[in-house]
């Protein structure tokens, strides 16, 4: 399986999070996306706002928010 990627482009990111689901809801000095699931809750995430995104702070988001690594780097790879 490919490894996740080392300063991923934020741009790319975002990109990839969209494509699962995410949309963004604020964007300052972070970037808030928010996901709407089937029973009416609601998945918020919180990415730094820097041009690169460390991959150990790529795993850490995608943890947090219960995507597993297959799904986010088919979605990367797009």
């Amino acid at each position: 399986m490919p490894r996740f990627p080392t300063d991923a482009p934020k741009n790319r990111v975002v990109r990839a999070l969209e494509q699962l689901g995410y949309r963004i809801i604020r964007e300052r000095n972070h970037i808030c996306m928010a996901r709407e699931n089937p029973d009416g809750s609601r998945n918020v995430l919180v990415l730094p706002n820097h041009r690169r995104i460390k991959g150990s702070t790529l795993r850490r988001i995608c943890t947090q928010a219960g995507i597993s690594k297959a799904a986010f780097l088919e979605a990367y790879r797009l």
